[in-house]
Formats: C-alpha cells, sequence, structure tokens
C-alpha cells in the first residue's frame, strides 16, 4: 500500500536529511582551531625570529663596546674622561626625558631648557674643580685662568643662583606642583648620575688602575650573576627584579673576587694603568714611570694563626693591593647591584621597559651603567681614605705660596729657593746672580 501523505515515512526522511545536515555543520567548526594553531604557529616563529635577531645586534653591539673601550683605554686620560662626561650627559638626558613627557603635553615653556643649565653648571662647578685640584702647577700661574680658579666656587654658585631665580619666574599657576616635581626629579639626576660620576672622574686622575678595575668588577660580577642564577638559582632575591636569585648573587660574589685578584695581579706590571695622571696627553704608548703608591709593592703579612700550619709559615709576602680589590669586588657585587634594583624601580614607577634605544639591543645608557655610578663613587672614597698618600704636592705648595704671601713673600721665596737649589749644585749659580740682579738686594 503506497504510504498516505503525512504518514511516519515523512517525518523519517525529514530527520535523516536534518541528522546529515547537522553533522555537516558540525564539521565546519573544527577548521577554526587548525586556523588559530596555525596564527600562533607563526606569531611563534616570528617571536623566535625576533628573538635571534635581537640577540645577534645585541652580541655586535656588545663587541663593539668592549673594543671601543679598551680603544679610549689605550688612548689616554683624557679620552677616558671624555667617555665618563658622554656617559653622565647622556644618562642625564634619559632620566630627564622620562620625566619631561608631560611638560611637552602641558606646553610648559623652559621646562627643558633649565634641565640643560642646571646640567651645565653642575658639570662646570665639579670637572673645573677637578681640573684646578690636580692642576694647580698650571692653573695657578696663567693670568687668564688665575682669577677662575681662585673664584671658581663663587662663580658657580652665582650660575645656580641665575638658573634657581629663573625657574621661580617660569612657575605657572595650576602647574605648580608638576613643575616642583620636574625640579625635584632634575637634581636627582644630578646628584646621581653628574655628582657621582664626577667622583669617576677624579680615579682617572688618580691613575686608570681605580677606574678600570671598578668598571671592570661590576661588568664581571653582572655576568657571574646570570651565569650562577641559571645554574644555581632557586631562590628570589628581591620582588623589584623577580629573576635576581640569591644563588646568583652570592656565587658572583665569590666569583668576582677571584676575578679581581688575577686582573689586579696583570694590572699592577704596567706602570700606564697605576700611575696617577701628570699630563693630558698621556696613552698607553708613552713611556709612563712614577713611584708606584707602595699598596702596588710586595710586603709581608702575617698569616692568622688558624692557617699557619697549613702554609707552614707565619709570613706571606704580596702586595697590600690584593685585599684592596677584594674589598671593591665585594662592594661590586654586594651594594653596586642595589644601584641597578633602584633603576628598575624607577622605570616601573614610569612603565617602561628601558630608558631609552641609545645602545641598540641593549636599551639606554642609565640600564647599561647604572651599577657604575655607585661603584665609582665608593672606589673615590675608598681610595682617599685607605690607599691615597696624603703628603705635600707640588700643587698645594704653589697654591699656598699664591693665596697666602703678597708679591714681596713671594719674590723673596723664589731667591730663596734659588739660591738652594745652586747651593745643592742643581742650577748654575748665574742663575743666582742673574735673577738678585733683577729683584734687587732687599730679597737677598
Amino acid at each position: 500500500m503506497a504510504p498516505k501523505p503525512g504518514s511516519a515515512t515523512t517525518p523519517k526522511k525529514a530527520t535523516a536529511t536534518s541528522s546529515k545536515s547537522s553533522s555537516n555543520k558540525a564539521k565546519v567548526p573544527s577548521s577554526k582551531p587548525a586556523k588559530d594553531l596555525t596564527e600562533q604557529s607563526a606569531v611563534a616563529v616570528n617571536e623566535k625570529e625576533k628573538k635571534k635577531q635581537n640577540f645577534i645586534i645585541r652580541t655586535i653591539w656588545t663587541l663593539v663596546m668592549i673594543g671601543g673601550f679598551f680603544l679610549i683605554i689605550a688612548a689616554g686620560h683624557i679620552y677616558i674622561i671624555g667617555l665618563v662626561v658622554l656617559i653622565q650627559i647622556l644618562a642625564f638626558k634619559e632620566v630627564i626625558t622620562l620625566a619631561a613627557k608631560p611638560s611637552i603635553e602641558k606646553k610648559l615653556p623652559w621646562g627643558r631648557t633649565l634641565n640643560w643649565y642646571f646640567l651645565a653648571t653642575t658639570i662646570y662647578f665639579l670637572e673645573g674643580e677637578s681640573v684646578i685640584y690636580y692642576f694647580k702647577h698650571i692653573v695657578l700661574v696663567d693670568s687668564f685662568l688665575l682669577p677662575l680658579a681662585i673664584n671658581h666656587r663663587f662663580f658657580s654658585y652665582c650660575l645656580y643662583i641665575i638658573g634657581f631665580v629663573f625657574f621661580v619666574f617660569s612657575l605657572e599657576k595650576n602647574h605648580y606642583k608638576f613643575q616642583f616635581t620636574q625640579f625635584c626629579i632634575t637634581h636627582m639626576a644630578l646628584l646621581l648620575v653628574v655628582i657621582q660620576g664626577n667622583f669617576i672622574v677624579s680615579n682617572i686622575f688618580s691613575g686608570i688602575f681605580w677606574f678600570f678595575v671598578p668598571a671592570a668588577l661590576v661588568i664581571t660580577n653582572d655576568i657571574f650573576a646570570y651565569l650562577c642564577g641559571i645554574t644555581f638559582g632557586r631562590t628570589p632575591l628581591i620582588k623589584i627584579s623577580p629573576k635576581k636569585t640569591v644563588e646568583g648573587f652570592v656565587g658572583a660574589w665569590i666569583c668576582t673576587i677571584l676575578m679581581a685578584i688575577i686582573l689586579c695581579h696583570f694590572l699592577i706590571r704596567f706602570d700606564y694603568f697605576i700611575c696617577p695622571m701628570k699630563d693630558l696627553g698621556t696613552n698607553a704608548w708613552s713611556n709612563t714611570t712614577c713611584t708606584p703608591n707602595p699598596v702596588f709593592l710586595s710586603s709581608a703579612h702575617r698569616v692568622p694563626t688558624f692557617l699557619q700550619p697549613l702554609l707552614h709559615t707565619d709570613r706571606v709576602s704580596f702586595p697590600a693591593i690584593h685585599f684592596h680589590v677584594a674589598v671593591l669586588a665585594t662592594f661590586a657585587s654586594l651594594i653596586a647591584p642595589f644601584g641597578g634594583f633602584f633603576a628598575s624601580g624607577l622605570k616601573r614607577s614610569f612603565q617602561v621597559k628601558d630608558f631609552g634605544n641609545t645602545i641598540p639591543g641593549h636599551g639606554g645608557i642609565v640600564d647599561r651603567f647604572d651599577c657604575q655610578f655607585v661603584m665609582g663613587f665608593f672606589c673615590y672614597l675608598y681610595y682617599d681614605t685607605f690607599v691615597a698618600t696624603h703628603g705635600a704636592t707640588m700643587g698645594s705648595v704653589l697654591q699656598s705660596a699664591i693665596l697666602n704671601l703678597d708679591h714681596k713673600d713671594q719674590i723673596q721665596l723664589t731667591v730663596s729657593l734659588t739660591k738652594y737649589l745652586a747651593n745643592n749644585g742643581i742650577i748654575d749659580e748665574k742663575v743666582v746672580k742673574c735673577i738678585t740682579s733683577v729683584v734687587g738686594e732687599d730679597y737677598y
């Protein structure tokens, strides 16, 4: 019998068709996960390629910086000082740029101009003071430089006060809080970057050793902290820098001390590194000689009682500088890294990854030299307190004679010194007669 319209067979067919249709629909979405996986894979490949490219750029610029650093070391003191001043300026620029962006939006005039004015004034005061201190025998006998040298601090203060007054005049209603914040950030940058950097310049005057070793120890510690951290690191060190570990921190300390002693053992053989700067034209190819500081000379040291049975002696001989570089290495490992942690906190406060892009693959100058400023300042204080020999120098004697004696006493001092040199056969007696005939009998 033929089925009637509307019988059960019609719904069955419809159901079958519906079922087939629904199964086809169910298969369609399955292509989306595959598409998503393809996109994710492409993103992963791009990300991997970016990391590879960044690694290559970072490596190339690391080699460039290392090569350039050694080239500048060999070029001489004046180029090293120029490098430090350049780093000071670039680091100051990066810090100020972070804080100055809102001032551009607010269209406040003179903000950046005042920042650079205060930087120039600070550098004039600090670097000028250093030059006067180390080259008094040149500065104090030059008729043009003499007034600048004698009144240097007063001139520097006047320059600062001009900037201070100009800042007050530049204050605008509804922007007081922001402008005073900028003023404070500028002075913080001057204190932490420029002023601390000036002590690094003082270290250069004392000898390239006191510049090169602290800088090398910070770099060494950074390398070993990374290596020890990825090898043994388990315990987080500080929240502000989550990747730092206690194991990496301690391991880097031990390795840095060992490297410091090895580096010191090599460097003290060269007068170019250990001699204080006497001539701005000195370089690695100059015939540099001097009487070494006693710390660079071998001397006897008493062995602790508990080590005497092991070493079979109660005294050993070695240069005391090995002990001093161990102290510097300890500071470079345990304290200087907090300069980096401080910089990390500052970046997070401004919500930026790096201070800038001055060095391709490495970020900004501050990202690379944040610990160096702290280390350089400590090295200056340590050297001045425990290593420097504070005797009378030609510069200090000359300064005392120029500032404290009148012209008559200065002439008499000259005649007396000339006679002393002639009596000891250092100069000819004719020089004494020539001088005394010119100045007259009043100064005999």
